[in-house]
């Protein structure tokens, strides 16, 4: 059985962990709550751009082409994998990696024994766990989370485009964490360029429904060739926004947690400690009864 100084130092650890994870959880709720505002105010705005670009796309010409659209042979990819800054979110970044592992070995082995499967990481976690495993990367976004705004998601949105319309990527898919609520995220591994094209029961849906007529000024061409690339960027820094709200809800959760099993820990150490003190109060009782005893036999 430990001595009790040995379980007094435990008891004072594990509350000063508890209040360390308390006051985590308190800066993860004020964070979480920014973030979902952010991201539940881009949805509607994200949902309409996209049913914008659908309607024209559907009413275009034929002459007309979309170069994000352009469906080719994969002979490089880019896999952009969001993740977090810091640690302690629970399960958040290691569900992201193993997203991003299995999408390579179901769809990109080939690519991936050939050297022509590249990795974007946002997020320094991202960033550590694929270097330290030597796969090729784009470095210059990792630091995206630190200062997550618009502008630099449209940075790093305008090099993806300007990279797969070249001709030097084939493909992009961005593996991330969608937020849901708190205690949910869900990963989402989906494929953000080339633009994939409308299903057929969206077309018989949209034929059915009424069919929106847009005026174009000044052109249809135009028009086409400046709002795909913009709906595209917002689509990108939509995946940032659920990223990041997901991680301080996942952070959140992980510290509440973190916060009862201290509690459960501290019962348990305040009872051994109880225990030691009464057993070592019985043990000098039992010494001085025996030496008293001694005394008076002498």
């Amino acid at each position: 059985m430990a001595n009790l100084k040995e379980v007094k130092n435990r008891i004072s650890s594990v509350s000063s962990t508890q209040q360390i994870t308390k006051a985590m959880k308190m800066v993860a709720a004020a964070k979480l709550r920014r973030a979902q505002d952010k991201i539940t105010q881009m949805r509607p705005y994200s949902q309409r751009m996209s049913e914008v670009i659908s309607n024209v796309t559907s009413g275009m010409s034929e002459g007309v082409e979309n170069p994000f659209a352009e469906e080719r042979d994969v002979n490089r990819v880019l896999i952009v994998v969001v993740s977090s800054d810091r640690g302690l979110c629970g399960a958040f970044n290691s569900s992201v990696f193993k997203g991003a592992v299995s999408l390579i070995k179901e769809k990109y082995q080939y690519q991936m024994d050939m050297d022509q499967c590249i990795i974007m990481p946002i997020g320094k976690k991202a960033h550590d766990y694929f270097k330290k495993r030597d796969y090729l990367m784009v470095e210059r976004f990792s630091h995206l989370i630190h200062d997550l705004s618009f502008e630099n998601a449209r940075e790093a949105g305008q090099y993806i485009l300007e990279e797969f319309e070249s001709g030097y990527f084939d493909k992009v898919e961005i593996v991330y964490n969608e937020f849901k609520n708190v205690a949910t995220q869900v990963l989402v591994k989906e494929q953000f360029l080339p633009v994939a094209p409308i299903s057929e029961e969206d077309l018989e849906e949209k034929a059915s429904s009424k069919n929106v007529d847009y005026i174009f000024e000044p052109t249809k061409e135009f028009i086409f060739k400046e709002i795909v690339p913009k709906s595209l960027k917002i689509q990108f820094y939509k995946a940032l926004l659920e990223s990041n709200a997901s991680e301080h809800g996942a952070r959140m959760t992980a510290m509440d947690k973190a916060t009862d099993n201290a509690g459960e820990l501290l019962k348990e150490l305040r009872l051994t400690y109880n225990r030691t003190r009464q057993a070592a109060i019985t043990k000098e009782i039992l010494e001085i009864v025996g030496g008293a005893e001694a005394l008076a036999s002498e």
